[in-house]
């Protein structure tokens, strides 16, 4: 059974995560803020504590996981913040992935979250792909349509698992 990851479990990563141990696999989520930790587990998600500012407390929780998906398109927080999550922390955590048993990373590619952000993310995404060969998706679905954005989540992850 193939487990995923899910950085940035809220509203629709819950959605996800629920989609995905539906379909057989064993999930894991974070949040950055305890009192989340209750929703997570009551979506059939094993919740994590984690924050994608502190790399180090994410790749606690990858033991065992095949794909990592990386919400945070629509993360709350300060313009700097925002920036480190979606280029310096995910580059960082690109560093780490090399290393370990993950088979590949989606991204989420739109949000709320600035523009020039998410298009760093994706750059750097790119870039980690191409030089350590870890298959990555990009998903620039439209997070206010989650029907949509779900099931581009989900084929992402499946195309990702099928790249490597």
């Amino acid at each position: 059974m193939a487990r995923a990851l899910i950085v940035g479990c809220g509203c629709r990563g819950r959605g996800l995560g629920a989609a995905l141990a539906g379909s057989g696999w064993q999930v894991r989520g974070t949040t950055r803020d305890e009192v989340n930790l209750p929703a997570i587990r009551e979506a059939g998600i094993e919740p994590a504590l984690a924050d994608p500012l502190n790399v180090g407390t994410v790749y606690d929780h990858i033991v065992g996981v095949a794909i990592l998906y990386w919400l945070l398109g629509s993360a709350a927080g300060d313009d700097e913040d925002l920036a480190a999550v979606n280029g310096a922390r995910l580059e960082a955590l690109f560093e780490k992935l090399v290393d370990t048993p993950v088979r590949g990373l989606v991204f989420e590619a739109a949000g709320s979250v600035d523009a020039r952000h998410l298009q760093e993310g994706a750059r750097i995404a790119r870039e980690a792909s191409e030089r350590w060969r870890i298959p990555v998706e990009l998903v620039g679905a439209d997070p206010g349509e989650p029907e949509r954005w779900r099931e581009e989540m989900l084929a992402a992850g499946e195309r990702a698992l099928l790249q490597r």
